[in-house]
């Protein structure tokens, strides 16, 4: 497959990918719905972050928070104070890795990208936090803009769309339009696959994301990893969904994704090889 190359610019230098960009998810979190605790101390958050590089991630993504259906947000003043922990010690030992930060409040954005971060994760799309959209445009740094409704306590009863690519598409455009207004720049596209969706409306989402991708010239992201929509329709465990992601990501990646935000590095980076023969090198 070929595929149209595409850029970001973070602290100054520009790095350009040639084929879809492999995200590697570092949950500093007790929580989540996957690996939480896993790597809650130092040692194994860096041993854990150096496999993901070695493997071929072109970006760390970090969180400190979980935000699988019910749970609870931290409040802004300590996510900010964990989060920026975490971004200083990665960019103390890895000078030169993109590093992305999976939060929802501007406060710990701020803090995580004055500590080293390159890109805000945005699952809240602007919509948990009003200061979000004019953080980003004041610190100019690349934005994920995801859908989803409501926070992760209440969202999966927010499940009622008449037409789940027609209000993605206009919730996108809406919000696109607003960043674009503030001189943000650089954006990436998340549809937010389990968040405010059913396992129906996911795979159905999935089945017209080509539709999305051709509307928009953003990159689009696929974080499909082990998900609700995985491991309930195999009747197993997010322990047991690798095989499952690998699938449907083959698939994101065949109508259009651009990014893949992955638990399982190694997997995803052989799965974009196989499918794209050019390199991926990050240009400055």
């Amino acid at each position: 497959m070929e595929m149209k190359s595409f850029s970001i610019v973070s602290r100054g230098e520009m790095h350009r990918f040639c084929r879809p960009v492999v995200m590697g998810i570092l949950n500093v979190t007790s929580d989540s719905f996957y690996d939480g605790g896993r790597y809650t101390n130092e040692k194994a958050m860096l041993e854990h972050a150096e496999e993901m590089l070695e493997q071929g991630a072109d970006v760390i993504d970090v969180g400190v928070m979980s935000s699988r259906p019910g749970a609870m947000m931290l409040d802004p003043s300590t996510e900010a104070q964990r989060l920026s922990a975490v971004v200083a010690t990665l960019r103390k030992h890895w000078p030169q890795a993109l590093l992305s930060v999976d939060t929802c409040q501007s406060l710990p954005a701020r803090a995580a990208v004055e500590a080293g971060a390159d890109i805000i994760n945005d699952i809240g799309g602007g919509s948990l936090d009003q200061q979000m959209f004019s953080t980003v445009a004041e610190l100019q740094v690349p934005y994920i803009l995801m859908h989803m409704r409501g926070v992760p306590q209440t969202m999966q009863q927010l499940t009622n769309y008449d037409d789940i690519v027609e209000d993605l598409s206009v919730y996108f455009s809406q919000r696109l339009h607003q960043l674009h207004l503030m001189g943000v720049k650089d954006v990436w596209l998340d549809p937010g696959f389990g968040f405010a969706k059913t396992v129906d409306d996911n795979h159905l989402l999935l089945h017209n994301i080509d539709q999305l991708c051709n509307l928009f010239e953003q990159p689009m992201v696929a974080a499909l990893s082990r998900k609700s929509m995985i491991y309930k329709r195999l009747d197993t465990t997010p322990d047991h969904a690798l095989y499952g992601t690998i699938a449907l990501d083959t698939v994101a990646l065949m109508k259009g994704c651009r990014v893949l935000r992955v638990h399982d590095v190694k997997p995803a980076v052989d799965t974009v090889r196989l499918l794209f023969d050019s390199p991926n090198p990050s240009v400055s």
